[in-house]
C-alpha cells in the first residue's frame, strides 16, 4: 500500500473521530429509515414532534423507533432490518442496546477512544491560573523592560554628572600638569557603584589620571569593537567589551580651558552591573509573582469547587428525575443564581411528581392509549363534546346491598377491588376505557375517544372475558364474583368533558347509556344481555338466545333483548388496532 493511501486512511479515521457525535449519535433511527425510503421526511418530522411532546408531558424520553412503530409508519421487523444493514450489527428488537452495539463495531483504536471529560472545576482552575500567569508575565516583561531602560538612562545620567565634575575641576590641574591633583579627583569617583574606571587623557594621548594607578603615564589605547555610538552635546557614549568580556558603557567628554582643548575624560560604567540590578529586580518580582500565583491557585480551586459541586448535584438530580425519582431534592445553601436554580429544580420535581401521580391514577381508568391522546392534545375537539357511535357496557353485582350489610367493610372493599380489577383489565385489553365506577357498577365505553371500527365486537368480547375470569375466581371466597350480570348497548352518545370549572370528567351521556343500564338490570348472575343494535352488527359471529321483549322506562315501545352464548375467535390484537 502506498504511503499516500496510509495517510488518506489515517486522515479519514481522524475525520470520523471528529464527526463521532454528528455521525453515529446525531443520525437517528428515523433518519436511517428516511434515507432508505421507508418513511418520508414529513413522517419523520411528525414522529420527532410527537417524541418531544411526550418528553415534555411524561418527563422521560420515548424511543423514536417505538413511536414510528406505534404510528404505523414502519413495522418493528422492517425497522430492525434497516438498522442492522445501516450499522452492520445484529439487533433482535428495539429493546436491544443499539447504541452500545454501534460502539462495539468500531474498527479502529483511535475511533474507540473515549471523549475527554474535563470537570468544570478543572476548567475554571485552568482558566484562572492561565489568566493570572499570563497577566503576571506580561506585567513582568513590561515592568522589567521599563526598569532596564530607566536604569540605563540613570547610568548615563550618573556618567554625565561625573564627566561634568571632572571637566569642571580638571582643566587647571591638567594645564599645570598636576598629576597628584588629577588623581585625587579620579579617586573621588572610584567609589561610585558600577563605575569600572575613570581616566583623564591629555592631548598627547598620555593617561594623566586613572582609577588604576598602574596605568598612569601610559599611552591611551583606543577602544575596540565599539557599538551604539551616540552623542548628546559634548558627551559621546558607546558600548564595548573589555578583554575580560565585561560589557561596558563608556562616556567621553572634552576638558577645555578658555576654548582650548586640553584633553579628554573617560568614564566606564558596567552594563553587567545594570543587568545584576535588573536580575535582583526580576527575582523580587518572581517571588511576588509566585505568591500571587499560589494565592490565585487557592482562590481558583475554591471557586472551582464552589461552582462545580452544585452543578454536579444538578446533574445527579437530573439523572434521578430522568429515572422517575421526582421526589429527589437538591440541598444548596446559596443565595445566588445557583441557589435559585436549585429551588426551581426542586419545584419542577414536585410538579412532575404531582403530574406523574395524576397520570398514573388517570391511566388506571382510561388506559394508556387514551391517556397518551389526552396528554399530547389536551385541547383537542373530542374533549369538548361531540356525537359519536359508541358501545356501552354495564356490569354490577346482584345482591350487593345485602352482602355489604352482612360482611365487614374491609372484606367488602377487598372483594370490590378484585371485581373492579378484573372488569377494568378486560375492558382495557379490548381497547375500551372505564368511564366510572358507580357503587358496585362499572361503566365501560368502546369507540370513543379512540375510535375502532369493531368497537361493538370489542365490547362483547370484553364482557365474555370478564365472565370467564369471574368464573375462574368463583372458587375463591369472594362471593361477589359469583353474582355479576352484564348489559351491552350500542348507539349514538354525546362524549366530552363535563362538569364545572373546579371539577371536570370525560364521560358519555345519552339514551344509549340509559338502555345499557336497563339491560344490565335484566341480566342474571353470569349472563350477558345485549340489545338488537348489538346483535344486528355481530350477527354471523355471535351465538345468542333470544329473550322476550322488554319495556324500559321512558320508551314507548318494547326493545328486543338477547343473551350472549358464545362468539367466534377474535381477529384483532388486545390493545391495538
Amino acid at each position: 500500500m502506498k504511503p499516500s493511501t496510509h495517510q488518506n486512511r489515517f486522515a479519514s479515521r481522524i475525520k470520523r473521530l471528529i464527526r463521532k457525535s454528528s455521525d453515529d449519535y446525531r443520525i437517528t433511527i428515523g433518519e436511517v429509515l428516511r434515507r432508505r425510503g421507508i418513511i418520508s421526511e414529513k413522517q419523520l418530522q411528525y414522529a420527532l414532534k410527537l417524541q418531544k411532546e411526550k418528553l415534555n408531558t411524561f418527563g422521560k424520553a420515548i424511543r423514536l423507533g417505538q413511536i414510528i412503530v406505534e404510528l404505523g409508519y414502519s413495522s418493528e421487523e422492517e425497522l430492525v432490518d434497516a438498522v442492522n444493514k445501516e450499522y452492520r450489527i445484529s439487533v433482535g428488537s428495539l429493546k436491544d442496546d443499539i447504541k452500545g452495539l454501534v460502539k462495539q463495531k468500531r474498527d479502529s483504536f483511535v475511533e474507540g477512544l473515549p471523549a475527554i471529560r474535563i470537570p468544570i472545576w478543572l476548567q475554571l482552575f485552568t482558566a484562572t491560573i492561565f489568566i493570572i500567569i499570563t497577566t503576571i508575565l506580561l506585567l513582568n516583561f513590561l515592568t522589567l523592560s521599563k526598569q532596564k531602560e530607566r536604569l540605563y538612562r540613570q547610568t548615563i545620567k550618573i556618567g554625565k554628572v561625573s564627566l561634568n565634575y571632572f571637566s569642571s575641576n580638571a582643566s587647571i590641574p591638567l594645564l599645570e600638569d598636576n598629576i597628584l591633583r588629577l588623581n585625587s579627583l579620579i579617586k573621588e569617583a572610584a567609589d561610585v557603584d558600577g563605575l569600572l574606571y575613570a581616566m583623564i587623557v591629555d592631548n598627547n594621548q598620555i593617561i594623566k589620571a586613572h582609577t588604576d594607578i598602574n596605568k598612569i603615564d601610559t599611552n591611551f589605547e583606543k577602544f575596540d569593537n565599539i557599538e551604539d555610538v551616540k552623542r548628546e552635546g559634548d558627551v559621546t557614549y558607546f558600548n564595548y567589551f573589555l578583554k575580560s568580556s565585561e560589557h561596558v558603557l563608556n562616556l567621553t567628554s572634552s576638558i577645555s580651558f578658555k576654548d582650548k582643548k586640553l584633553g579628554k575624560v573617560h568614564v566606564g560604567v558596567s552594563i553587567d552591573f545594570i543587568k545584576k540590578l535588573i536580575h535582583k529586580e526580576r527575582m523580587s518580582i518572581v517571588l511576588i509573582s509566585l505568591f500571587v500565583i499560589l494565592f490565585g491557585i487557592v482562590i481558583a480551586i475554591f471557586f472551582g469547587f464552589r461552582f462545580s459541586r452544585p452543578i454536579s448535584k444538578l446533574v445527579l438530580a437530573t439523572a434521578e428525575i430522568g429515572a422517575g425519582n421526582y421526589q429527589h431534592k437538591i440541598i444548596l445553601d446559596r443565595n445566588d443564581e445557583l441557589g435559585n436554580l436549585a429551588t426551581a429544580f426542586n419545584r419542577m420535581g414536585d410538579e412532575l411528581w404531582k403530574n406523574s401521580l395524576m397520570q398514573k391514577s388517570f391511566g388506571k381508568y382510561i388506559g394508556s392509549e387514551i391517556l397518551d391522546m389526552i396528554m399530547v392534545e389536551p385541547e383537542s375537539a373530542w374533549l369538548k363534546g361531540r356525537k359519536n357511535e359508541a358501545t356501552i357496557i354495564f356490569t354490577d353485582i346482584r345482591g350487593f346491598t345485602s352482602y355489604s350489610e352482612a360482611n365487614e367493610p374491609e372484606k367488602v372493599v377487598e372483594g370490590l377491588n378484585e371485581y373492579f380489577e378484573i372488569a377494568t383489565q378486560a375492558i382495557q385489553d379490548n381497547g375500551g376505557y372505564v368511564d366510572k365506577f358507580i357503587g358496585d357498577a362499572v361503566l365501560g365505553v368502546f369507540g370513543v375517544p379512540v375510535h375502532h371500527e369493531n368497537h361493538v365486537e370489542r365490547a362483547v368480547r370484553a364482557a365474555i372475558d370478564m365472565q370467564k375470569e369471574f368464573q375462574k375466581e368463583r372458587e375463591t371466597d369472594n362471593n361477589l364474583l359469583k353474582s355479576i350480570g352484564i348489559g351491552i348497548n350500542s348507539g349514538v352518545v354525546v362524549s366530552g368533558n363535563i362538569g364545572s370549572s373546579n371539577k371536570m370528567e370525560y364521560t358519555v351521556i345519552g339514551d344509549c347509556v340509559n338502555v345499557a343500564s336497563h339491560l344490565n338490570a335484566l341480566a342474571k348472575t353470569g349472563e350477558i344481555i345485549i340489545s338488537k343494535n348489538v346483535y344486528d352488527i355481530l350477527n354471523g359471529i355471535i351465538k345468542v338466545e333470544e329473550l322476550s321483549p322488554q319495556y324500559i322506562k321512558g320508551k314507548t315501545e318494547s326493545i328486543e333483548t338477547f343473551k350472549v352464548l358464545s362468539i367466534k375467535e377474535k381477529n384483532y390484537a388486545k390493545t391495538g388496532n
